[in-house]
């Protein structure tokens, strides 16, 4: 082959019979115009840099050549043909022979010229090879896939349910013997101490087993999948308690034992979480009495307080349209902000009007007022955004007739806006957001054991139980829990229908939604200081530990900053956090992180897509750190703020505010890596192994925060009023009279898309009327014409009256298929597809981070010259 290849190339050759590893190095040459392969400096000039080239420039690749030779010599390998060398080595050298392989080190042996692989992490290259990585991670797992073997998969779900039913495993002595079995054999398995070779072997079969039960649907391969977790889960936490922790000065015995916590929390929380989720009971509607007078009273509360008009209209129109005997069913505008034009309004479309005179426990405060002077044997509360469908109490209601102690009954919290994830990462309505794991899977995981939530909206509370214990909590700010733990703490239940009977908004902006996490962090920290679930009477062993997941939930601020921070302390002071081999290391925690991530694929992944869940608490875990140690210490400190709803996004920018802590651990991550080339060339080349094995881990929260800054770059968002995506059947009526069929494209309260016939003459400015159905009615809307595309229009609403506004959010907002088929165009969840477009993210988040800084710069730089312009210019 030919020596000199032309950089002017994008090298790729399928005949080339050079070895994998050496194509790799030449492509990323290639990208980054480094002629000489071999010397550092060319490498972090193209990395850096990346000058562009004015002339043909060729790649060395006899340099390429002999870079396993010249790392070897660095690293001290005898052989750099022997895999089993390297890996040995790099990975597997104790802690006892450190001293002996910086002896073997010869600096001679490896001139600053001879780094021939791009090892600065943090860079476009190494990027690149994060992205190989996963991508090679990825085929194993095909590999395995393709040659489990095929089955009748349903079948086996069957199967399995039916041996878990079986005679014999009914009767609960053999029940019980089964579990003690199990445990014991669990314990042997999770102790024993095994050779290399037995650990990778217990790796790849405990990987190959999941692969192959995770295919099968139902309950029981669930149980199984969380099973093969916790003892791979296990083992490691049984190795890092015994085998670890031999430290030896007083800093690493420090930071070690911070790591140690962080990580006794994530096993916790594990624990916690399928023992929470492993069965969800899937609720169904309960049927009403036939006869009609034999409904309870209702009534609705919309709280409000400084929220525009625009959003509590059409919530308070919608349940004007909820199908109930009306003279059982009474609304109420609960509103703090006390304006004139809500009481104007609220007298026009005929529902009632309540202030009070204080703001005494905000949104708690208020529903407790209006309880006092109402008097429905049951209460609806929807947030005054949240716009119910008309079968709302119809599917609601039943449970409270069929079970005389249930108390309340939760419905989910579902948007039909993008949050600032789906909005700013542009996943809206194609990954699941922040909200559907709890309410599509851990709410109703939770009434298995009755330990449903209240959530604040979208719920309907019996008067009577309520009264009972005071009113709604306001000891803490998160008043919808602490209520329902009240509720179940005097023997009531609670229940949940897993099926979005009312929409709302999301939060607008990252700021928003941060401070909306806060006031959530701190409510929950606050319950579990001074309302213990694991504490006091009333509640069961799964009651307690539902909560009590819940509330530990929120403490995950100091634990994901010690992740983010943990590898730093070796790369920045040589500080061993964990007393191991690399290799020994990787092969413990690969199987915990594998199982686990493989379990909750299967058990969430049509709720939570993998990875995502380290995106969330990554963004939000500076800020709900302080506020959650505060609250144990102090429970009456923090007040309750208002989540804003309605806002506009004027122009696309970047939170320099909101984004500080994520730029801090950006630079401290930057310098980790940087720092780590250091030591892998010249300070620790007797420990490669530990100083890749951190380098790694310091890219992934590298990556993970360039997530963070893409979030915090937020997007413009004008629209007045969100529109859907939906298909529904419409009539176009004409200037001239003639009706058109068609459907829409989507919906708002302001206007809709419209498919068109290419055979229909309609002009941007014409008057026409639209024509939907509530039911058996037809509506008839009047609007013209701003848009027109082949194939559709866009259409905007003329001015409506009052009447009409409401006819138009029951045809689209409340019908009572509204939201039904939402996650049709929702991706699946695939882990190894989860993590790289984590790795596609992160890198454009820095892409945006740098056309915000350039943009910024640029922008001081003409301020400047104008102010001199104006100083000097004459």
């Amino acid at each position: 082959m030919e020596r000199f290849i032309s950089l002017e190339a994008d090298y790729n050759d399928p005949t080339d019979p050079r070895p994998a590893w050496f194509l790799g190095v030449l492509w990323l040459a290639i990208r980054l115009g480094v002629a000489n392969p071999g010397e550092l400096r060319a490498w972090l000039t193209g990395i850096m840099l990346r000058p562009k080239r004015k002339e043909k420039i060729w790649v060395d690749t006899e340099q390429i050549a002999n870079i396993p030779v010249r790392l070897a010599a660095h690293f001290g390998i005898t052989d750099y043909r022997s895999s089993a060398e390297w890996l040995r080595c790099l990975f597997f050298i104790p802690s006892s022979q450190r001293a002996h392989y910086t002896s073997r080190f010869n600096p001679a042996n490896f001139a600053v010229q001879s780094a021939g692989t791009s090892l600065d992490l943090g860079s476009r290259g190494a990027l690149a090879a994060f992205g190989y990585v996963i991508l090679f991670i990825q085929k194993i797992g095909n590999f395995v896939n393709a040659r489990l073997p095929d089955g009748d998969f349903l079948n086996l779900e069957q199967r399995l349910d039916r041996a878990a039913l079986s005679a014999p495993l009914a009767h609960p002595l053999i029940r019980w013997a089964a579990l003690l079995l199990s445990l014991a054999v669990f314990a042997v398995v999770c102790t024993t101490p095994f050779s290399l070779q037995g650990q990778m072997m217990f790796l790849v079969a405990l990987w190959t087993a999941a692969m192959f039960i995770r295919r099968v649907p139902g309950n029981m391969s669930k149980l199984i999948l969380i099973g093969l977790s916790l003892m791979a889960s296990a083992r490691y936490a049984w190795w890092r308690m015994t085998s670890t922790l031999d430290l030896e000065t007083g800093w690493e015995i420090f930071f070690a034992t911070l790591l140690l916590m962080a990580e006794i929390y994530t096993w916790v929380i594990l624990l916690l979480g399928y023992l929470q989720t492993a069965w969800p009971l899937k609720r169904p509607v309960a049927t009403l009495p036939a006869d009609v007078s034999d409904f309870p009273t209702v009534d609705i509360y919309i709280p409000t307080y400084n929220e525009p008009l625009s959003v509590v209209k059409p919530t308070v129109l919608a349940a004007k349209g909820l199908d109930w005997p009306q003279d059982k069913l009474r609304i109420y505008i609960l509103d703090d902000g006390r304006r004139p034009a809500f009481r104007a309004f609220a007298e026009e479309a005929g529902v009632e009007y309540m202030i009070r005179d204080n703001n005494h426990h905000a949104k708690a405060g208020n529903l407790n007022s209006a309880l006092k002077q109402t008097k429905g044997e049951y209460i609806a509360i929807f947030d005054c955004d949240h716009l119910p469908t008309r079968s709302f109490l119809r599917e609601s209601m039943g449970w409270f007739e069929r079970d005389e102690k249930c108390a309340m009954l939760q419905t989910p919290h579902h948007f039909f806006s993008p949050d600032p994830f789906e909005r700013n990462l542009s996943t809206f309505r194609r990954v699941p957001n922040e909200g559907a794991l709890f309410y599509g899977l851990i709410q109703d995981a939770n009434d298995l054991w009755n330990a449903t939530f209240f959530c604040g909206s979208c719920a309907v509370i019996k008067r009577g139980p309520l009264e009972q214990i005071g009113g709604i909590a306001v000891e803490t700010v998160t008043e919808d829990a602490h209520t329902a733990l009240k509720l179940h703490r005097l023997g009531y239940t609670t229940a949940y229908i897993n099926i979005p009977l009312a929409a709302g908004l999301a939060t607008e902006s990252l700021s928003g939604h941060v401070g909306q996490r806060i006031r959530w962090a701190r409510g929950m920290a606050q319950i579990f200081r001074i309302d213990n679930p694991f504490l006091g009477k009333g509640l069961s062993l799964f009651q307690r530990i539902c909560y009590g997941n819940a509330m530990l939930h929120f403490f995950y601020g100091i634990p994901r900053l010690i992740f983010l921070t943990a590898p730093l302390a070796y790369l920045f002071f040589e500080l061993h956090l964990i007393n191991a081999a690399a290799g020994m290391i990787a092969l413990y925690v690969l199987p915990h992180i594998i199982q686990s991530n493989l379990a909750n694929a299967h058990i969430q992944g049509a709720h939570r897509h993998s990875f995502w869940a380290e995106v969330y608490e990554t963004v939000l875990a500076w800020y709900i750190a302080l506020p959650t140690t505060i609250a144990m210490f102090n429970p009456s400190a923090g007040s309750f703020n208002v989540t804003a709803k309605g806002g506009l996004i004027t122009r696309t920018y970047f939170d320099w505010s909101i984004s500080k802590p994520y730029i801090l651990l950006i630079v401290l991550n930057f310098a980790g890596l940087v720092f780590g080339i250091v030591r892998l060339f010249y300070l620790n080349t007797y420990e490669a192994g530990t100083v890749l094995l951190n380098m790694i881990w310091t890219l992934y929260n590298f990556l993970m925060l360039g997530v963070a800054v893409g979030v915090a770059t937020e997007t413009r968002q004008v629209r007045t009023s969100h529109r859907v995506s939906s298909r529904l059947p419409a009539t176009l009526i004409l200037q001239d009279g003639r009706r058109v069929s068609t459907f829409t494209q989507d919906y708002s309260l302001t206007g809709l898309g419209l498919e068109l016939p290419s055979d229909q003459q309609v002009h941007v400015g014409d008057h026409v009327a639209i024509s939907l159905h509530d039911k058996e009615r037809e509506h008839i809307f009047p609007a013209h014409v701003i848009v027109r595309k082949i194939g559709s229009l866009g259409i905007q609403f003329d001015p409506l009256t009052t009447e009409q506004e409401a006819d138009l959010v029951q045809c689209t907002f409340a019908r009572a298929d509204a939201w039904v088929g939402w996650k049709n165009e929702q991706d699946a969840d695939r882990p190894m597809q989860g993590l790289h477009e984590i790795f596609t993210l992160g890198v454009a988040g820095y892409k945006k981070l740098l056309l915000m800084l350039s943009d910024g710069l640029k922008t001081k730089q003409a301020d400047l010259l104008a102010l001199l312009g104006k100083r000097f210019g004459g």
